[in-house]
């Protein structure tokens, strides 16, 4: 059996997380901390990979033979960091090009690779409180104001 904390096995987070597939890319909703995480394709492919079975190795096989292109190690890497760093990997792995800036990592990568990179677009949603709207009824009130706090179109429900 596999450890799942082996980082030559890595191990995608899933709970707490809301998922939405299109065509293009993974939209991945982290509950926790309210933030939206965009996968692009590679990214995306990476990440459903991760499943704690799967070797780097492996993913690099297996992206490959469902034609989307020649990558390496490197490029599979360059996505589990990404992901570590969103939180979306069950345990923290150590980063893979410490040390080393971005700009570099992308230059080695992008150079072997003929695909798009693994890129994750991220935003952080209002929080859980302040995403709600809080409504005043302004019309058909009582002279004691509403008997409830529902309120559909100004009216006392």
């Amino acid at each position: 059996m596999n450890n799942p904390n082996n980082t030559q096995n890595p191990m995608a987070r899933h709970n707490g997380l809301v998922v939405q597939e299109m065509p293009d890319e993974v939209l991945v909703y982290d509950m926790d901390t309210n933030k939206a995480h965009c996968l692009n394709q590679s990214a995306a492919f990476v990440w459903k990979s991760c499943d704690g079975n799967n070797t780097v190795g492996d993913i690099v096989r297996q992206f490959e033979a469902n034609g989307n292109g020649k990558v390496t190690e490197d490029f599979v890497w360059l996505a589990i960091d990404q992901l570590n760093e969103n939180g979306l990997m069950d345990s923290k792995i150590a980063p893979r090009f410490e040390g080393q800036s971005r700009r570099q990592v992308l230059k080695t990568i992008g150079l072997a690779s003929m695909v798009a990179l693994p890129v994750i677009a991220s935003l952080v949603a209002p929080q859980k409180a302040l995403g709600s709207v809080s409504c005043t009824c302004t019309a058909t009130c009582p002279p004691t104001g509403c008997p409830t706090t529902i309120c559909l179109a100004g009216v006392c429900q």
